[in-house]
């Protein structure tokens, strides 16, 4: 039986034109998130299961992929009859969850405050789609020990000045959408919704972009919501802005059911942001944004960029998940950038990674003897030695077709050596 050569649904192999764009913006991640002071960390890929299905993720903790047990221990769960024995850990879904787990246990020898860059790969159980794949890699940064919204502030600068590095702020126009989920909660509570059905009213909100308001209307409706109460919200969304301006205004009529430090707050964020002239920050508020991860605890935020339908980044606070794990609560906040998806944008417009066309190929003729063969290699690693990318191989006989596959790979210099050049 012949084996299966296409990968396993829902991952995917890389080919070197994806790869070498990928380590290009990898690259820049790391050299853009280390100037802001983040500090490199790694968690485990497997993730003990009770973590994983602690209700602080959202949709995701449907889509786990379970560790099932080994040995012994398979062997009792499995005379138990209790499919829920079967396992004890599952791949991570996501990176803040290991990250909090990873605070909790490090504490002691970390800085207060502490900031993480985490880069690695994440799976989920999902459909797979254009630009979404059930592994993928999420590159993360998170303040730990900050619960002034300077964290915030740093962040949201932290990842404009990386999209703007690899081109995204003068192709894609991109945006910062920002929101807080307290607000999400005053808007709700304003309008009549029962405050035990918050997270079940922000599921419907969600889908605005995709059913509209008359959608999520009807959808509320059919949840068995008053139609007075669903209309008093949608009313309340009427009119309002995206600026600092819009987001005092709506604590103002909010003030009833929500401190209005609370907005105070997240238009701090965008006075701050906006105040900053070195690097093209575009942020504005969205109260219909709700991010669905249950974890979010105050701001949350999104990155949109024009001609790409949904999000390539996003993240917010989560102050509660530490103390999950320890019993006390920690200040924590966090942003994710889309890899994946600005990768596949990247993908579909052709990007060029910059300087990878300054590429020689020496093409050597088989018959070139040893010491005309030393010459070349020697030549060769001259030139690396200087920093240039040099490929040496042999001449095949269709040298025409090998010379177009050595330029479509940006090889723009291409030399050939001959054991005798008369006449070539």
């Amino acid at each position: 039986m012949a084996l299966t050569k296409k990968p396993v649904r829902g991952m995917k192999d890389i080919l070197p034109r994806e790869m070498e764009l990928r380590q290009y913006v990898l690259s820049e991640i790391r050299r853009t998130y280390k100037e802001f002071g983040f500090t490199e960390i790694e968690t485990p890929v497997v993730e003990h299961i009770e973590n994983l299905q602690s209700k602080q993720g959202g949709d995701n903790e449907k889509l786990i992929f379970k560790v099932m047990k080994r040995g012994g221990e398979l062997e009792r769960a499995i005379a138990s009859g209790n499919p829920d024995e079967f396992c004890d850990s599952g791949l991570r879904y996501d990176l803040t969850l290991p990250l909090s787990r990873f605070y909790s246990q490090n504490q002691a020898q970390l800085p207060t405050p502490f900031k993480a860059l985490q880069i690695g790969p994440v799976f989920r159980a999902d459909r797979p789609q254009k630009g979404r794949f059930r592994e993928f890699v999420q590159c993360d940064i998170d303040v730990f020990g900050d619960g002034s919204n300077l964290a915030e502030i740093e962040l949201i600068l932290a990842i404009s000045t990386l999209l703007n590095r690899i081109g995204f702020g003068e192709k894609y126009n991109f945006k910062i959408v920002i929101n807080d989920r307290e607000i999400l909660r005053g808007m709700q509570a304003y309008a009549g919704f029962p405050a035990e059905d918050f997270e079940k009213v922000c599921i419907s909100l969600d889908k605005a972009d995709k059913i509209g308001n008359d959608g999520v209307k009807a959808e509320l409706l059919e949840l068995g919501y008053a139609e007075p109460v669903i209309d008093k919200y949608q009313a309340l969304l009427t009119g309002i802005g995206t600026q600092s301006s819009d987001i005092r205004s709506l604590g103002d009529t909010l003030s009833g059911v929500m401190p209005t430090s609370i907005t105070e707050n997240l238009a701090g964020i965008v006075d701050a942001v906006s105040e900053v002239e070195s690097v093209n920050v575009n942020v504005e508020f969205d109260p219909t944004l709700v991010r669905g991860m249950g974890y979010y605890t105050g701001p949350i935020f999104e990155i949109r960029a024009e001609g790409f339908a949904g999000s390539v980044g996003g993240g917010g606070r989560y102050d509660k998940m530490v103390g999950r794990f320890t019993g006390q609560d920690t200040p924590a906040v966090g942003f994710s950038i889309g890899f994946e998806r600005i990768i596949t944008i990247m993908l579909d417009a052709d990007e060029q990674v910059p300087g990878a066309g300054n590429k020689t190929a020496f093409l050597l003729e088989k018959t070139l003897d040893a010491g005309k063969t030393a010459a070349a290699l020697n030549e060769a690693m001259a030139l690396r030695s200087a920093g240039a990318t040099i490929l040496v191989e042999q001449m095949i006989k269709n040298k025409k077709h090998q010379k177009e596959q050595l330029i479509a790979e940006g090889y723009e210099d291409i030399r050939e050596f001959y054991q005798n050049p008369i006449g070539r």
